[in-house]
């Protein structure tokens, strides 16, 4: 079957081309640096290292821990971060600066991922969350290459995907040396799919072991101080393409009996910042953009986040925060940054990406679902709104469920310890 999957994914190289060009239509950074996609990285990074794949912005945040704590345990080997998407890649860029090298993952073909080894020849690969490459898995394998997937999780949805390779995914699994899951649940279903037992380590998940830095603070005290905000804020923050217009509707509704209200609304995706910017301007509203370093006034009611990497301090001059890429069936964003504020979550009902941490919320009553209309959003935060002790209590719940769950890092830090000490 790899044999297989290997033709197939040569012989859809022009395709792969192809979408990269159409991409690069909105987002022109999809057109550029495709030597990197073939392994051909040759000067861009230091050899001899710790490799870190993160494929895209939130399995890069998640990384950022881990990253700081390998830096100060192991000062004398060079850390390469990979991602897959050019916005993972510039939120590496801003998060960790020149402290780490960066590059793209190759595509799964045997040629480059050789290429891209030859030159990384990294001492152990932790690949974030679950991204299973069999070439890459194999190549790591046959070279004995210690490769741990760190906090890993494995949905019910996945799991039934991956369970239709039959022994192929076994197979694959057993080249892994350590899987660090989230969590029992997560863990059993990769046993289920052909895990060895005593390669499945519960670490519990690093997205808990967050924490504002001193510069993060001193920016949302500026931002604080700039827009010098005496009114309520929404933020609605990593949204997709369907969930705008439900934003917008019920927020236009919220402004009729909270007319000081004003509402930061983050696309997912920098392609998207002109689309969403017409739906504003659609629903005549006064707003002003992020990367214009405007400061609202008592007129604005909406800021266009626009920017990249600020979404941590735009938590932190907000009073309510609404997650993306849950309204509509894409699986939700992490709720632990806005909880990081002590301030209430509302996320729709397709929260299936951070299920568990969802749940976890949920009951300490630090997190309210919305089933995806303007009408429940209207309401729910209207009565948030409406009543500011019940808000900040919610947020402090928040708060506790992400202090309380701590300490994964230091868990996965010691299975690291095994392979670099």
């Amino acid at each position: 079957m790899q044999i297989l999957y290997t033709v197939l994914l040569y012989l859809i190289q022009p395709l792969v081309w192809l979408r990269l060009l159409w991409r690069s239509r909105k987002a022109p950074a999809y057109r550029q640096r495709w030597l990197e996609r073939y392994g051909f990285c040759q000067n861009k990074v230091k050899a001899g290292g710790i490799l870190v794949h993160a494929v895209s912005v939130g399995e890069t945040i998640a990384a950022v821990p881990l990253i700081n704590a390998l830096k100060q345990q192991y000062p004398h080997l060079p850390i390469t971060i990979t991602t897959m998407t050019p916005t993972g890649s510039e939120r590496v860029k801003s998060l960790l600066k020149d402290s780490v090298n960066h590059v793209y993952l190759p595509y799964d073909l045997p040629c480059a991922l050789r290429r891209f080894l030859n030159t990384v020849q990294p001492k152990l690969v932790i690949i974030m969350e679950t991204e299973l490459w069999p070439n890459f898995i194999n190549q790591c394998y046959k070279r004995h290459i210690p490769l741990i997937v760190a906090n890993a999780r494995l949905s019910e949805r996945s799991a039934k995907r991956y369970s239709k390779l039959g022994s192929a995914i076994s197979h694959l699994l057993r080249k892994i040396n350590v899987v660090a899951a989230q969590n029992q649940q997560d863990g059993e279903r990769f046993i289920q799919l052909g895990l060895p037992a005593d390669h499945l380590a519960i670490t519990g998940s690093i997205k808990f072991d967050i924490d504002l830095t001193a510069k993060q603070h001193q920016r949302i005290a500026e931002l604080k101080q700039q827009w010098q905000l005496n009114r309520p804020v929404l933020i609605a923050a990593s949204t997709h393409s369907g969930e705008d217009e439900i934003i917008l509707s019920a927020f236009k509704r919220l402004a009729q009996n909270h007319p000081s209200l004003l509402l930061i609304i983050v696309p997912r995706h920098p392609e998207r910042f002109k689309t969403v910017e017409k739906l504003i301007i659609d629903n005549r509203l006064r707003y002003i953009k992020r990367s214009a370093d405007q400061t609202p006034n008592d007129q604005t009611q909406v800021i266009l986040g626009d920017t990249m990497g600020e979404l941590l301090e735009l938590y932190g001059v907000a009073d309510i925060a609404l997650i993306g890429g849950s309204l509509i069936e894409h699986g939700g964003h992490n709720p632990l940054e806005p909880a990081l504020h002590h301030i209430p979550i509302i996320i729709g009902e397709h929260f299936f990406n951070f299920k568990v941490i969802c749940e976890q919320l949920k009951a300490a009553n630090g997190l309210l679902v919305c089933h995806n209309s303007v009408d429940e959003l209207y309401l729910i935060v209207d009565d948030l709104l409406n009543h500011p002790t019940k808000r900040k209590q919610i947020g402090e719940n928040a708060y506790q469920v992400l202090k309380q769950n701590q300490g994964a890092l230091d868990r996965l830090l010691a299975i690291i310890n095994r392979y670099l000490s």
